[in-house]
């Protein structure tokens, strides 16, 4: 008997339909095959299906089974058709009939007939709304995910028994209640506070900016400047995520199986910080069969790169084009898969291999070799892309100790009111033009329209230009943070002393 059970195949963040097609014939030798371009971990299946369904009672056919991954062209892989390929089996040996409604089924199965946590069933429950098809089976542990999707009946099974008197009517399986986005999008309290931080006045400003602008910015200083407790902190200032922003990193977290069991909606912005060994397929993306890299793990959020010159130069320089573009097109024989990766870049490195380069009170132990070999590892392109250079220098232990009356500075939340107050100017701002979110996403050709400058402003700007030789990017990215700086003076009309504060913040050409 054939038997036909719908499910799906991710090919990056979209979701195509598989029909898993079980023949069960009496005929020929006794056999259990899939076909269908499937890769290893759908090979398995077979062991994993046959012994489930014998530990759930049910008599495994002694017969020709044949399954075929419908279209035979789209590569699958996976441990996710296991329940389709079970609901096959067991449908067409009579033990079970199919609901009258079409139904989605998902989900990787335990040698036990339990279901394990399944990644993508988040892009299940969009492939099922965008087909109109209301109901999907998928593991009590991943159901979440798929419960903020509106029009979507979501059937979290716990084991192939449970499933089996569902769909034969003896003990029916309720439906998750659909969860609302906007009751779950709310403040959570951020790591590290802008208030625990004492000192480097200057870099929480230059933070503050790149929150509100979604800029990137570069931070150099000694070992223990606070550099990484800085970049921590920036996540508790930076906007809420929309709900349209939600579900962009929720797609990307849901495929790369990053929502825990029992997860639902991605509720804050990612904030993705990899180790300096970490190589380019694992910052970039890619692989035999594509998968998204940390960039786009950040997508929406921050990427920060501690220990800067320590990564490897080719994953570095493979930054260049997400960094502009907002988006990696990872290219391979089969096909080209496009991720998005639009973050904000915040990285750190110390001046010199042992860190003291300039500090007054510890010598620098380093040859003007090793320094000038450490510094040459940031290229000018990639240093060029990033539009905030901060020096951070070290803390002086008299001011640590002092008391608890004064040592609170201003709070992140305090701080995030004015970045939120910026980015409403900014989306006010950009209402007409859906691909820009804020004042770094603008292309060169918005700035005349967007950017003004007094006059004063605009003279400031070219003399900087003649003076210190800026490259035609450094030029523009400067108009763009300095149009952030105005946002948060609420000024409508760049001004010179924005400008001039800006120009602080390109330290590293200005040297």
């Amino acid at each position: 008997m054939l038997t036909k059970i719908l499910s799906m195949a991710s090919v990056g963040l979209k979701s195509e339909r598989v029909e898993v097609e079980v023949n069960v014939a009496e005929k020929g030798f006794p056999g259990f095959s899939i076909v269908g371009l499937s890769g290893k971990s759908v090979d398995e299946t077979r062991e994993r299906v046959k012994t489930a369904i014998i530990n759930s009672d049910i008599e495994f056919p002694t017969a020709k089974i044949t399954v075929n991954l419908a279209p035979a062209d789209l590569t699958k892989d996976g441990s996710a058709y296991d329940l389709p390929v079970a609901m096959g089996i067991i449908t067409a040996i009579g033990e079970i009939n199919l609901p009258k409604d079409k139904a989605y089924f998902y989900g990787e199965l335990s040698l036990d007939g339990s279901l394990h946590h399944t990644k993508g069933v988040f892009l299940l429950a969009l492939l099922a709304k965008e087909e109109g098809i209301k109901n999907i089976f998928v593991p009590r542990m991943s159901a979440n995910e798929a419960s903020v999707i509106e029009g979507v009946n979501v059937y979290p099974v716990d084991n192939l028994k449970s499933l089996i008197r569902h769909l034969r009517g003896e003990k029916m399986i309720d439906a998750l209640k659909p969860i609302d986005i906007a009751e779950i999008l709310n403040d959570i309290t951020p790591e590290f506070d802008f208030s625990e931080i004492l000192g480097q006045n200057q870099a929480k400003r230059a933070l503050e900016i790149a929150a509100a602008g979604g800029h990137n910015i570069f931070m150099m200083g000694p070992p223990g400047s606070g550099k990484t407790m800085l970049a921590r902190a920036m996540a508790g200032i930076l906007p809420n995520l929309t709900e349209k922003e939600s579900l962009e990193v929720t797609k990307i977290y849901s495929l790369t199986g990053n929502i825990p069991p029992g997860g639902s909606l991605i509720r804050q912005r990612p904030f993705r910080a990899p180790h300096h060994t970490t190589s380019q397929i694992g910052l970039i993306g890619g692989g035999s069969s594509p998968h998204p890299g940390e960039i786009s793990l950040a997508h929406r959020g921050v990427l920060f790169c501690d220990e800067f010159p320590e990564f490897n130069r080719n994953a570095l320089e493979a930054l260049r084009q997400p960094l502009e573009d907002g988006h990696v097109c990872i290219s391979r024989a089969a096909g080209s898969i496009t991720f998005p990766a639009q973050f904000m870049l915040v990285a750190a490195a110390n001046p010199c291999p042992c860190g003291h380069l300039g500090d007054p009170k510890k010598e620098c132990k380093c040859s003007a070799h090793q320094i000038l070999n450490y510094q040459k590892k940031l290229s000018g392109p990639i240093m060029d892309r990033i539009d905030l250079h901060l020096t951070v220098p070290a803390v002086d232990v008299n001011n640590l100790m002092i008391d608890k009356e004064k040592a609170s500075g201003e709070k992140s939340m305090e701080i995030k009111k004015r970045v939120n107050e910026a980015r409403k100017i900014q989306s006010e701002r950009f209402k007409k033009l859906s691909h820009i979110h804020s004042n770094s996403d603008m292309r060169n050709s918005h700035l005349k329209e967007f950017a003004k400058l007094s006059d004063e402003a605009n003279l400031l700007l070219k003399q900087a230009v003649n003076k210190f030789a800026l490259s035609a990017r450094s030029y523009f990215r400067l108009i763009k943070v300095s149009r952030t700086i105005a946002d948060l003076d609420k000024s409508e009309i760049i001004k010179e002393f924005h400008v001039a504060e800006a120009l602080q913040y390109r330290t590293r050409e200005l040297s």
